[in-house]
């Protein structure tokens, strides 16, 4: 069977059950298989594929078909021009989280412009790793602590830093339980389950196939961040910075919450949509 053969079988399939982008998955699909780049499978559509190759690409055809998503079948999700390994125990990084990593490089370097010594700074609910690993490699003179209830997600984190080659301390914990006190950080940044208990049945079925820890936020999506701002100001340094990633809708509930707890200089940030998407505090008194 020849690439253009295979693709237009995988093409069909996946048009008959609506999946968006049918063509553009299925090359992405065949290329990964054959671990050549995009363009190779449209390049040369009228090589022959070797026998067996047929056989792994409509399998993932088929999981494609039932809304596995695409990052799950080719195990990887670029994130801030880094390369993340994914698969159904973690949460596939998403775009608009680049805006948290931006937000938290840019309060690093005003930070750094009044002292020498390295940054401290932890992401809680690390999952795949990719919030930590993208902050230790692209901050200068940083010491990257990452945390997570999830061992499964804490061992492809731990592989996602090897490979990026990025140094991140990872630490099994229910947000800060296992975290001593003794720690304190310049910064805490976090992207934690944030959706509504009752909304998550109605959320894209390929959202859906993504684990449900890392998704379900409690009844009105405001859980994680009630413990989180609770705690935090006892694992900062004097001034340190809570930057949390907010659903479009939270920004009001989440600002109350901070104000309760006496943080100070409360901003947000929108994404590239225009929705509020980065909340930004610092340790009151």
């Amino acid at each position: 069977m020849k690439i253009k053969e295979i693709l237009k079988l995988g093409v069909e399939k996946l048009n008959n059950d609506n999946i968006e982008d049918a063509s553009l998955k299925a090359k992405i699909i065949l290329s990964d298989i054959l671990n050549k780049d995009k363009e190779y499978v449209i390049i040369y559509q009228d090589n022959d594929i070797e026998d067996g190759i047929d056989k792994i690409f409509f399998e993932k055809i088929e999981r494609l078909r039932k809304h596995e998503p695409l990052q799950y079948l080719i195990n990887r999700q670029e994130f801030m021009g880094f390369n993340f390994y994914v698969d159904n125990n973690v949460l596939i990084p998403q775009p608009d989280t680049e805006n948290l990593v931006e937000e938290v490089i840019y309060i690093s370097d005003n930070i750094k412009k009044n002292r020498n010594n390295k940054l401290k700074i932890l992401d809680l609910c690390t999952g795949s790793g990719a919030i930590a690993i993208s902050l230790e490699k692209l901050i200068d003179k940083v010491l990257l602590y990452a945390s997570d209830i999830s061992k499964t997600a804490l061992k492809i984190a731990y592989e996602n830093a090897v490979t990026n080659m990025a140094n991140v301390l990872f630490l099994e914990s229910d947000l800060f339980k296992n975290i001593p006190l003794l720690y304190k950080f310049d910064i805490i940044v976090s992207n934690p389950p944030y959706i509504e208990t009752d909304t998550i049945s109605s959320l894209p079925e390929e959202v859906k196939q993504e684990p449900i820890i890392a998704l379900d936020g409690g009844k009105d999506g405001l859980d994680f961040y009630r413990k989180i701002i609770k705690n935090a100001k006892n694992y900062l340094e004097k001034d340190g910075y809570l930057v949390l990633e907010i659903g479009y809708n939270q920004r009001k509930n989440v600002e109350d919450l901070l104000k309760k707890y006496n943080y100070k200089n409360i901003y947000c940030k929108k994404d590239l949509s225009g929705n509020d998407r980065v909340m930004v505090s610092q340790k009151g008194e």
